[in-house]
């Protein structure tokens, strides 16, 4: 039986830039929104240091000088390397993604920069081929997926309406191995070199799942220890959340 190797590196997709966090000259990338009194990013840099993790590749791209500042200061003894996305203001996070098939040749955990996490939730995540799902609720949108009795994902609904029986909302965090990764690549390429470079990841992640190329195993990250903060009303529900958590 081949020996599942534990993951020791996260790649963060930080590119974007957090404008329903805060507009105009102020704006800054939404892995530096204060939640809870600390930074998106700091609290991912503790759940990693936590977990033994000991690399950080980060894809940058708007105000990339800000989070390289930030990183500098909170990384300790992790190794923290970077990916320019210069496109970041016309591609999506699945160009991101492609960018980072050099800087990414071993077993990782993939993270956006808008999650917060309870971080004893990451221990689950360390064997490769995961993904995070959640129990949905009514503030949570986007991407689902339906288990199977083994509890893998046997598809993902990209669609982003309500979610069908038995479907789980996706957190956007996944481990992958390097057989997966290489996958992912080859399919991206494909993508990238067609122009669609404005989706999301989970597009290659749904054809790879659907044509039985690829299998991730669900880890149920409890609805109350994550959120998604993509506007200053997700900061604030957030902030309320993080009170009750037991690590935080």
């Amino acid at each position: 039986m081949k020996r599942e190797q534990s993951v020791s590196t996260a790649l963060l997709l930080a590119a974007g830039a957090g404008t329903r966090l805060s507009a105009g000259a102020e704006a800054m990338p939404k892995c530096l929104a204060d939640v809870g009194g600390r930074s998106i990013l700091e609290r991912l840099f503790d759940n990693l240091r936590a977990n033994g993790m000991r690399r950080l590749v980060i894809v940058t791209g708007y105000r990339a000088e800000h989070i390289r500042a930030a990183a500098g200061q909170l990384a300790g003894d992790i190794e923290v390397d970077y990916v320019d996305n210069p496109d970041y203001a016309t591609t999506n996070n699945i160009y991101s993604l492609w960018l980072a098939r050099a800087q990414v040749r071993e077993p990782f955990l993939l993270v956006e920069s808008d999650r917060v996490f309870e971080r004893s939730l990451m221990a689950d995540m360390l064997t490769p081929d995961k993904a995070a799902v959640s129990e949905i609720l009514p503030w949570m949108n986007g991407t689902t997926v339906r288990l199977d009795s083994r509890r893998t994902v046997a598809a993902f609904d990209l669609s982003g309406k309500p979610g069908a029986p038995h479907s789980f909302k996706t957190v956007n965090i996944y481990s992958l191995s390097l057989d997966s990764w290489d996958k992912v690549v080859a399919r991206l390429d494909e993508h990238v070199s067609a122009g669609r470079i404005n989706n999301y990841y989970e597009v290659v992640f749904s054809e790879l799942v659907a044509e039985g190329a690829l299998q991730f195993t669900a880890v149920i990250f409890p609805e109350d220890l994550w959120y998604e903060i993509d506007t200053q009303a997700d900061q604030r529900a957030a902030n309320q959340l993080l009170a009750s958590w037991p690590l935080d």
